[in-house]
């Protein structure tokens, strides 16, 4: 069954991206969804089933965002893996130094939903899944040993920079992300 798609959809999925992200998945009510877009309980649920349907399109779109983000400046780097990494570290920080932010949504979200089998970890392991694998086919031209291993410390030191951003200065985030890439694909060849 394919989600209905309309601007009061739209809305609510808007609405709760901004309070899920800046609140928490579990501070934030359906209700409070629907008051901040000012709609029905009616309207809610002929759209969302459940609030976790909502906070799974959440992170879709939150995936989607971060893909492109992360395909454009691969796309952008023409082939040449540290340009890439380069450019994914400058929107990494970029990202960690913009008000508000809070850190890796999906890394937020495994920590509210610890069931490996509910709908959200599925969503959250099916983006760790795609980032991996991005990071595995963009050094795939190095040919370096283990790339499946490499490709998992990337994404290590992805997670890092996103909770240090966080935790501790955004401004230095992108850079360290860049400088551990450099260190761990150097490490390999």
């Amino acid at each position: 069954m394919k989600p209905v798609t309309s601007p009061v959809r739209e809305r609510l999925i808007e609405a709760a991206s901004e309070l899920f992200y800046a609140q928490g998945l579990r501070a934030v009510s359906a209700d409070k969804v629907i008051e901040r877009v000012g709609t029905t309980k009616v309207t809610f649920y002929r759209h969302f089933r459940t609030k976790d349907d909502l906070v799974v399109a959440y992170l879709l779109g939150r995936a989607a965002i971060e893909r492109e983000g992360v395909g454009s400046a691969i796309g952008r780097a023409g082939g040449d893996i540290d340009t890439a990494l380069r450019l994914v570290s400058e929107g990494l920080g970029a990202v960690a130094c913009s008000p508000g932010f809070r850190g890796c949504p999906f890394i937020n979200a495994a920590a509210e939903y610890p069931d490996p089998d509910s709908p959200v970890r599925r969503v959250v392991d099916e983006h760790r899944a795609w980032y991996r694998t991005t990071f595995e086919q963009l050094i795939a031209p190095l040919d370096l040993p283990d790339r499946a291993a490499v490709a998992d410390e990337l994404m290590l030191l992805r997670d890092g920079a996103m909770v240090a951003g966080y935790l501790g200065d955004p401004a230095a985030a992108g850079g360290a992300f860049l400088r551990g890439c450099r260190a761990v694909i150097r490490a390999r060849e």
